[in-house]
């Protein structure tokens, strides 16, 4: 076993093994946290307040002892993270600004949007996947773990003990009931 394996097994109750497995992971979360930020285009938040916010949220949580279960469920924190500051930020008691979250074009080949760009309100993405998550859990566990986590193909379908195959037809289908949700 990984010393991060380990160290997820016994982050649950020792503080030290979790101080460790966060110094360890801290370059590889901000990387994701990175790579949210830059699909959610400009704006004010930055890798450290995601990954340290991310970091809260897991840590208060039962952590997964896998590796890619840990980096699914931080994946799935950070969307969170970003998701709650920009509706914060568009609340009305400041203002009601909306920010624009950009889905990267080999996640979500080529949306139509009515503006004529690839941008999403990432307000309407977090009801879609809200929306998905009621209608079909399993295809939204598969976007969360492939778009929102960074996980490949083999890495989802190992991870949720399906086929590659299923978790292709999952990918589809989720990306188009997305994609006519978020045109609509």
């Amino acid at each position: 076993m990984s010393e991060i394996t380990l160290l997820l097994q016994s982050a649950a109750t020792d503080v030290p093994s979790r101080d460790r497995l966060y110094a360890l992971l801290y370059a590889e979360l901000k990387r994701l946290a990175r790579s949210h930020l830059a699909r959610m285009g400009p704006g004010d938040l930055d890798p450290a307040t995601i990954v340290h916010e991310a970091w809260i949220r897991c840590r208060d949580a039962v952590m997964p002892t896998q590796r890619r279960a840990f980096f699914a469920y931080a994946g799935a924190a950070m969307r969170s993270v970003i998701v709650d500051h920009v509706r914060e930020q568009a609340a009305d008691k400041r203002g009601g600004g909306d920010a624009l979250l950009t889905l990267s074009t080999t996640a979500f080949e080529a949306l139509p949007s009515p503006t004529g760009r690839h941008g999403r309100d990432a307000r309407a993405v977090a009801e879609a996947m809200e929306l998905l998550a009621r209608v079909d859990a399993r295809c939204h566990r598969v976007i969360e773990l492939r778009y929102f986590a960074g996980l490949t193909l083999e890495e989802v379908a190992e991870e949720l003990s399906l086929s590659v195959p299923t978790v292709k037809r999952d990918w589809q289908r989720a990306r188009a009931f997305l994609m006519a949700q978020l045109s609509a």
